[in-house]
């Protein structure tokens, strides 16, 4: 399990994680979703114990990553983004190696195992150089399975991947959610949803929101768009909609009208029900559209620049309130005399 309570990193003046709090809990994967920078890779870093946290705290497995950062590394396995990997050796003789370094029994055995479970048994004895990117991934995370972690850490495993290798890795990373606590980074939306049983999101080294994709769809779904379709095609729908209180606005799209409600607004499908009845229309379908992780984390960082923005102005005006109020009167007297 990872339990994570108001962690933050600072570098100097700059702040990459903001006083965060999440949990991952065991048996699922908990996807750590935002865009390249948001502070990811830095969180990962710090649950991992390579990087000291500036304040907060976090608990894996039981441990303190600050407190007890080496009980820490014996129970979690890392995949960074940028494997490290020797690129003249073996597989086999790589996470032999690994397993050498833990200080593990029946090094062969072992490596073979973890081999076997992301399925390169066949590719054991190949340099790792000959093997391809997703086949080296699966080294890489073959070595953070090799001392049979209790929480596995993986940063963006899938990126660089064909396709093909995607699927298969994602595959592997919901089977080992079943028997270990996962805390899987991505920035790719239809990725998290497919493989997540949680969701982080994390914009600018602050958590958004957080919660399974069904939580987070339903929570967005309250005032998202409405599919509306009617029998018939009746351009003349499009004003009667756009007359119904709490329409912000009306198009014609999906073989019907897309609605979508103002902000703050109650909901307006009892309205539109009523409109179009009263029109004379018979009326077909009336549902919010669906939402998809994508539209979930586009909404909610929206939400989040615009809060910032708004409370950046806020601070500017009243900076200036203050300037003002300090001014000394005789040059608020000459500005007065100017503005006259």
């Amino acid at each position: 399990m990872i339990e994570v309570e108001n962690l933050t990193k600072r570098y100097g003046d700059v702040t990459v994680v903001n006083n965060i709090s999440f949990t991952a809990e065991p048996g699922q994967v908990t996807g750590f979703l935002g865009p390249n920078g948001a502070g990811k890779t830095t969180t990962m870093r710090m649950l991992t114990g390579f990087s000291p946290p500036t304040a907060g705290k976090a608990v894996v497995a039981g441990h303190d990553v600050f407190q007890e950062s080496l009980e820490v590394r014996k129970r979690v396995g890392y995949l960074p983004e940028n494997v490290p990997l020797y690129r003249d050796m073996s597989a086999r003789g790589y996470l032999m190696y690994i397993a050498e370094i833990r200080g593990l029994a029946k090094r062969r055995q072992r490596a073979d195992e973890v081999l076997d479970r992301v399925g390169l048994l066949q590719r054991a004895n190949s340099r790792i150089r000959t093997l391809s990117k997703g086949m080296k991934q699966r080294v890489g995370l073959a070595a953070a399975l090799i001392h049979n972690p209790d929480v596995l850490i993986l940063d963006e495993p899938t990126i660089g991947l064909d396709p093909f290798q995607v699927l298969e890795l994602r595959g592997l990373v919901q089977e080992l959610g079943r028997d270990h606590t996962v805390l899987f980074s991505t920035h790719i939306l239809s990725e998290a949803e497919r493989v997540c049983d949680k969701v982080v999101i994390i914009n600018q080294g602050q958590i958004i929101a957080q919660g399974s994709p069904s939580e987070l769809r339903s929570r967005l779904e309250r005032g998202a768009r409405v599919l509306v379709r009617v029998e018939g095609d009746s351009a003349a729908m499009l004003d009667t909609i756009r007359a119904v209180d709490g329409v912000s606005n009306v198009s014609r799209e999906l073989g019907g009208f897309i609605v979508t409600p103002r902000t703050g607004a109650p909901d307006p499908r009892a309205g539109i029900v009523e409109a179009i009845v009263a029109a004379g229309v018979n009326l077909l379908e009336v549902r919010p559209l669906a939402v998809d992780l994508e539209d979930i984390f586009i909404e909610l960082t929206r939400q989040a620049s615009l809060s910032e923005a708004r409370h950046a102005a806020e601070q500017q005006e009243a900076l200036k309130a203050a300037l003002r109020e300090n001014q000394p009167k005789e040059n608020q007297s000459h500005e007065e005399e100017a503005q006259a």
